[in-house]
Formats: structure tokens, C-alpha cells, sequence
């Protein structure tokens, strides 16, 4: 199995932050650098998801501006509380 390899990163904690990491690494009997590799990891895929989310809804906006199709609130919730019924409905059509 390939390996990506890794490269060393420097942080610096206060007293009381890094006596909190020893702390709980220690109750998790982990090492302080598998939490710290581990929360950079989480934090990463959140943020990632969140700027992917922005950028979804900025491209949504300038579609909106550029041709006037949309949903309005109640033919969307109208669609979703179809679901799983027996008349679920079909995604309904955009329009100006």
C-alpha cells in the first residue's frame, strides 16, 4: 500500500490548551498528535463542505440574475413533504 507522505507542522499552544490535549489523550490513551491530526482533519472537511455550500449558492444567485427561474418556498416545501408517500411528487419546474 502507498503511502502519502507527510511533512512535520509546528503549533503552539498555551499552557492550559496543551495540558487540556495531554489530558484528554491521555483518557482516550491516544497520543496528543493523533487528536491534533485528527481535529485539523474534521476541521478541514467541514469547511470544505461549507465554502462547496457557499460557492452552490452563489452560483445559484447569479443563475437567478442571469434568468429569473426559481422555486418559491411553499412549491419547494410542497415537493419535500411529498416525500415518502404515496403521492410523492416530481420535482416541480422552475419558473420566472
Amino acid at each position: 500500500m502507498e503511502t502519502t507522505p507527510q511533512r512535520p507542522v509546528s503549533i503552539k499552544l498555551d499552557q492550559a490548551d496543551h495540558e487540556r490535549l495531554k489530558s484528554l489523550a491521555d483518557a482516550r490513551h491516544r497520543k496528543p498528535h493523533f487528536l491534533m491530526k485528527e481535529a485539523i482533519r474534521q476541521y478541514l472537511e467541514r469547511e470544505e463542505a461549507r465554502e462547496s455550500f457557499k460557492q452552490e449558492a452563489l452560483a445559484s444567485w447569479q443563475e437567478y440574475q442571469e434568468t429569473g427561474q426559481h422555486l418559491t418556498g411553499q412549491e419547494v416545501t410542497q415537493w419535500l413533504e411529498s416525500w415518502g408517500t404515496d403521492k410523492e411528487k416530481a420535482i416541480p419546474a422552475c419558473h420566472d
